[in-house]
């Protein structure tokens, strides 16, 4: 069974929302405040994590930023419908996908299910992708940039692998979004590029020209880095 935590202080919404993610096969574990939030994180090791903005004292933000300091869990930020800022912050700091308030029970457990299935599934394609200084090990879900393990999150890891896939093709923003999946269209070229802003961080691919990732102006992106057998 799968395992999902949600900090969220509506007590209510949130036992409410375990009875109906029973339904569908996954234990939801509730925590109301970060402190109780991070207990729990580390003693039930769940799949996933939802996790409220508006938290009193450590708000989701503060959360997210801790816990992607030392773990890839997939996260889902629950955040009020109509507030762009705090989805595109949430992205910023690392969360996978997002879900406006007030939302229908079902769309979360689709999205959750989504996450959980991408995450399974991620690397299912068995074989060692190989370029110049890049290694992305589609078995072990590992990365190495200059033999440096390099850690991704489900979300950055699938990104780098349709664009390493593509190698040398120029990727539409909504190409890319629509791979993903899961991210609400509306936030569209602010979604992509802060994902892939967030990816050549961590491949630390901050040269000019990139190594591995070129922004190509007006269209998207292209994967540039050089196979391995041609460096």
């Amino acid at each position: 069974m799968a395992k999902v935590l949600i900090i969220d202080d509506d007590k209510k919404h949130s036992e409410l929302l375990k009875a109906y993610f029973e339904r569908y096969g996954i234990k939801l574990t509730c925590a109301f405040n970060a402190e109780e939030g991070f207990k729990k994180l580390a003693r039930t090791e769940p799949d996933l994590l939802l996790l409220d903005v508006m938290l009193p004292g450590m708000s989701g933000f503060d959360i997210c930023r801790e816990v992607r300091k030392k773990s890839n869990i997939p996260i889902i930020m629950l955040t009020a419908r109509g507030d762009v800022i705090d989805r595109v912050s949430g992205l910023e700091l690392g969360a996978d996908d997002y879900v406006g308030k007030p939302f229908e029970p079902r769309e979360l457990v689709a999205r959750v299910q989504a996450l959980l299935r991408r995450a399974e599934q991620v690397g299912s394609v068995m074989g060692t992708l190989l370029f110049d200084g890049l290694t992305i090990n589609t078995e072990t879900r590992s990365v190495l940039v200059d033999d440096t393990v390099v850690e991704l999150t489900s979300m950055e890891y699938e990104l780098l692998l349709i664009l390493a896939r593509r190698q040398g093709r120029k990727l539409s923003r909504d190409e890319i979004l629509s791979e993903l999946r899961g991210i609400d269209a509306a936030l569209l070229t602010r979604s992509v590029d802060i994902m892939v802003s967030r990816l050549r961080q961590k491949l630390g691919d901050s040269t000019k020209p990139p190594r591995f990732i070129q922004t190509i102006w007006g269209r998207g992106y292209s994967f540039v880095g050089v196979p391995a057998e041609n460096a």
